[in-house]
């Protein structure tokens, strides 16, 4: 069958022996509907909605078609969770679109999104997120000028090594740190769309008129427009990272999407506004951080909240981005597509403690060389590479398999809306301004079959990696995993 038969003879998954009694080591289900809306919603509001605005509106031309494309996004976003809603019911294990390309696809598709995410996007991405957290930590020791980039990636790395420790000690310890964090960002964005309404009922009305005028027509400008507010929107599909960490996942998952994302949106939406009467359209265009340059308007002496809740926010994402990548490092070690030390959990934290070093580390190197503009088109452009590609899978499922037991279902014009706009996302950059950055990635992509067919494959592991594991076993104080009954 298409759906991948489970092994069941794998050491890996087998039993530990723990305490007196034989228990099946696994992580807990500790997260809630309250901690599943945050980690949503906490992942998704971090730097883009502080920054992203003034590249829209670059991409666009006027205030009318960004603010269409800040809706579209939204709505997109939305489409996007409720399928992978329906593929985590069918599904219901961790690890996102790598589990599902895995069990619908096959081996080799699952391998290649996972080498390609557990090395390059998913550390590209919090660190890109951890840069823009310091350069706005940073700012108040250096009033007047830019931070020098040692400042900002110092920062940024020990942003990434407190990360590390919150969410290797304790699961719960991780999503209060969310739940906190998502608390004071979604005040941050309430100050602002307050404000912006406060200025909208004084008459300050003068960006909206004349809206539609000079609107950019490119199918290439609209694709980089939707990346950049899609950027904003990244996190949408993160609880299906954790679904054998949420309680009651056939309930908490649709319902923890259902809330989250119209809240998302109807607040980018309204927070785009706010800035908008606050500035003109070139003023927006010419701002370095549109929130802080809203605040030096608008609150005047106040304006330092702007930057304390940007650099909250930023935070509070990339603890969201970090939870998270964790999960694909240790999903993919212990369906035996990672070295087998990933796959492993703290004996007592009940953590993926190894894989969320890994990631760690990856960050780490990635802040040294990174910058966070590059990193955003070229991580949206992998990222929905692989989600047209789950989408599709989602559609094979609802066409060849309907009798599945799900206890969610998605109306099928829903996927297909979202696999035309993952189509048009993807080709859209490519025909319209071709750059050679694109053609590394997927070069980058494609390299994976050099690890694939020796390592994987036709398994062979050479006799140093096995006593590396058990020492690495015994230092970190990890044991094999199981997956949950589920």
């Amino acid at each position: 069958s298409t759906m991948r038969e489970r092994k069941t003879t794998d050491p890996l998954h087998s039993s530990t022996d723990l305490s007196e009694g034989k228990e099946k080591l696994r992580l807990k289900q500790e997260v809630g509907l309250i901690s599943s809306v945050s980690l949503i919603a906490g992942t998704m509001i971090g730097s883009g909605i502080f920054m992203s605005p003034e590249w829209v509106l670059h991409h666009m031309g006027n205030p009318a078609s960004s603010l269409l494309i800040w809706a579209a996004c939204g709505l997109l976003a939305t489409f996007g969770a409720l399928s992978y809603a329906e593929l985590g019911t069918i599904i219901k294990e961790s690890g996102g679109e790598y589990i599902y390309i895995l069990r619908i696809f096959g081996s080799f598709p699952a391998f290649l999104f996972a080498y390609t995410s557990v090395i390059l996007v998913r550390p590209a991405g919090l660190a890109a997120v951890c840069l823009s957290f310091a350069e706005y930590a940073t700012a108040p020791f250096y009033p007047g000028c830019t931070s020098p980039q040692v400042a900002i990636k110092c920062t940024a790395a020990a942003c990434i090594l407190i990360l590390t420790i919150i969410n290797c000690l304790n699961v719960r310890l991780a999503t209060s740190v969310m739940n906190i964090f998502t608390a004071a960002k979604l005040l941050a964005l309430l100050v602002i769309v307050v404000g912006g309404l406060v200025l909208l009922a004084n008459g300050q009305t003068q960006s909206f008129q004349n809206g539609f005028q000079g609107t950019t027509a490119g199918i290439g400008a609209v694709g980089v427009a939707f990346y950049q507010g899609l950027w904003s929107y990244d996190g949408w599909n993160n609880l299906n990272y954790v679904t054998e960490e949420l309680k009651k996942p056939e309930v908490t998952l649709p319902r923890a999407l259902m809330i989250a994302i119209p809240l998302v949106t109807c607040l980018y939406l309204l927070v785009n506004v706010s800035y908008l009467a606050a500035m003109t359209p070139s003023e927006l265009l010419s701002s370095g951080a549109v929130a802080v340059t809203w605040g030096d308007k608008v609150l005047g002496s106040w304006a330092w909240l702007i930057s304390l809740s940007v650099a909250l926010s930023t935070f509070g994402s990339s603890n969201g981005t970090f939870f998270s990548g964790g999960r694909v490092c240790y999903i993919a070690a212990r369906e035996g597509h990672m070295p087998d030390i990933l796959s492993m959990a703290h004996v007592r934290c009940l953590t993926p403690s190894p894989a969320l070093l890994f990631t760690s580390a990856m960050s780490l190197i990635m802040i040294i060389s990174g910058s966070f503009t590059s990193i955003v088109n070229f991580f949206s452009f992998m990222a929905w590479l692989f989600y047209g590609m789950t989408i599709s899978g989602l559609l094979y499922l609802k066409i060849k398999k309907p009798e599945l037991p799900r206890s969610y279902k998605v109306p099928i014009i829903i996927p297909i809306i979202v696999l035309m706009a993952a189509v048009y996302l993807v080709l859209a950059p490519i025909i319209d301004q071709p750059q050679i950055e694109i053609l590394y990635i997927i070069l980058f992509i494609f390299s994976g079959i050099i690890f694939y067919f020796p390592l994987v494959r036709f398994k062979y592991h050479p006799r140093f990696l096995q006593r590396v594991t058990v020492q690495l076993q015994l230092l970190l104080e990890v044991a094999p995993t199981t997956r949950d009954a589920n």
